[in-house]
C-alpha cells in the first residue's frame, strides 16, 4: 500500500531522480528498522552453483551499481542480491537524459553506460555491509577502454571483488558501452574467457577458496550465437548464465512516447524473448550450468515461467519500478507454490 501511494508522485519526477531518491527513501527507512516489519522475510532453500540461497529471487544488477544499499535492499526479502555493473575507475556514464520509462508498455529504455563509483568503493561497500547472504558482483569495462583490452579490465575488477563475492558475474551483454556485445562471440569470447578462467583459477588457489564465475548475456541471440556460447560455458567450466540482459528490440513499445529512445529496452516486453533464450540455453547446457533467469518479472506466474523454463533462480529489476517491493515475496509464494504441486 505504501508503494501504491508512493509511485504516482515518484512516476511524475524524472526517471533517474526517482531512482535516487527511492533509494534514498529505503536507506531512511531502513535506518529506522521499519523495512523487515513491513515485508518480512520467506524461506524457500535453493541451492546453486554450490551456494546456498534463502529462496530463488534476487535482485538484479543495476539497481544497486555502487554497493551503496545493500542491507536496506536485502530486507525486501531477496533471496541474493547482485550489485553492479562495476569498472575499474569510476565513470559518470553516458550523458542525460538517459533512462526512460514506457508506462503503458510497463517498459524501460536506459542507456546508463555503466555510471559507477570504480571498484574500490563498491569493494568497501560489501566489506561494511551486514547483510550475510549470497552478494553477486557484476563487473564490467570502462568505456575508454578498448574493445581488444576489454579482458585487463574484466581481470582489474575480478582481482578485486574475489574475496567479497558469492559470485562474480561477467557482463558482456550491455548494449551501452560501445562494441561490448562483439564479445559474446567467436575468438572474442574465446578469448576473453580464457584469460579470465586462468586468472580465477589462480584466485581460488591463493585464497584458498572458490568463488563461481557467471556470464550474462543479450536476449538478442540467434541460434548459432546460442549454441557458441553454450559450448563455451561447458568448455571454460562457466558456473552460471543470467539469461537475460535488456534487448535492443522495440516490439511492443513501437509508436509509444519514448519507445525511440536508443538504449536497452526492459520490463515486459522483453520476458517472452528473455523466457525463449534461456529455455534454448537450457536445453542445450541440460543442466550442467546454473541458470538465472531475468527479464520482464512483473507477477508470480512470470517468475515460473522462467523456472519452467530451465531457471534455477530468478532476478527483479524493472518490474520492482511498476509493481513495488511486494513483487519480491509474490514470486517467492508462486514458485513454493510450484515447487509444491510438483511434488504432489
Amino acid at each position: 500500500m505504501s508503494y501504491a501511494l508512493l509511485r504516482p508522485f515518484l512516476f511524475n519526477m524524472d526517471p533517474e531522480r526517482a531512482h535516487d531518491m527511492t533509494l534514498a527513501l529505503l536507506e531512511k527507512a531502513h535506518k529506522a528498522r521499519a523495512l523487515g516489519f513491513i515485508y518480512g522475510q520467506q524461506s524457500l532453500p535453493v541451492e546453486s552453483m554450490g551456494l546456498r540461497f534463502s529462496n530463488p529471487v534476487g535482485l538484479a544488477a543495476g539497481l544497486d551499481k555502487n554497493g551503496d544499499y545493500i542491507d536496506a535492499l536485502a530486507e525486501m526479502g531477496f533471496g541474493f542480491i547482485e550489485i553492479g555493473t562495476v569498472t575499474p575507475k569510476p565513470q559518470e556514464g553516458n550523458a542525460k537524459p538517459r533512462l526512460f520509462r514506457i508506462k503503458q508498455a510497463e517498459a524501460i529504455i536506459n542507456r546508463m553506460g555503466f555510471n559507477n563509483k570504480g571498484v574500490d568503493h563498491l569493494v568497501e561497500n560489501v566489506r561494511r555491509c551486514q547483510y550475510k547472504g549470497n552478494i553477486g558482483i557484476n563487473i564490467g569495462k570502462n568505456a575508454v577502454t578498448p574493445v581488444e583490452q576489454a579482458a585487463d579490465d574484466y581481470v582489474y575488477c575480478l582481482e578485486r571483488v574475489y574475496p567479497h563475492a558469492s559470485y562474480i558475474t561477467i557482463n558482456i551483454s550491455s548494449p551501452n558501452t560501445k562494441n561490448l556485445r562483439d564479445l559474446q562471440s567467436g575468438a572474442a569470447l574465446t578469448g576473453l574467457l580464457n584469460t579470465i578462467k586462468e586468472r580465477h583459477s589462480q584466485l581460488a588457489t591463493e585464497f584458498g577458496f572458490y568463488v563461481p564465475l557467471v556470464l550474462k548475456v543479450a536476449p538478442d541471440l540467434d541460434d548459432e550465437q546460442i549454441d557458441y556460447i553454450a559450448k563455451q560455458l561447458l568448455d571454460f567450466e562457466i558456473d552460471g548464465l543470467i539469461t537475460t540482459n535488456t534487448t535492443l528490440s522495440r516490439v511492443g513499445v513501437e509508436d509509444l512516447p519514448f519507445g525511440d529512445e536508443t538504449g536497452g529496452l526492459s520490463g515486459r516486453p522483453v520476458s517472452q524473448k528473455s523466457t525463449q533464450v534461456l529455455q534454448k540455453f537450457a536445453e542445450r547446457l541440460e543442466n550442467q550450468v546454473a541458470l538465472v533467469g531475468v527479464g520482464g518479472i512483473d507477477s508470480g506466474d512470470k517468475a515460473v515461467k522462467k523456472i519452467q523454463a530451465g531457471a534455477d533462480l530468478v532476478q527483479l529489476y524493472s518490474g520492482l519500478i511498476y509493481k513495488g517491493p511486494g513483487l519480491v515475496q509474490s514470486c517467492i509464494q508462486a514458485i513454493g507454490g510450484y515447487y509444491d504441486a510438483l511434488e504432489e
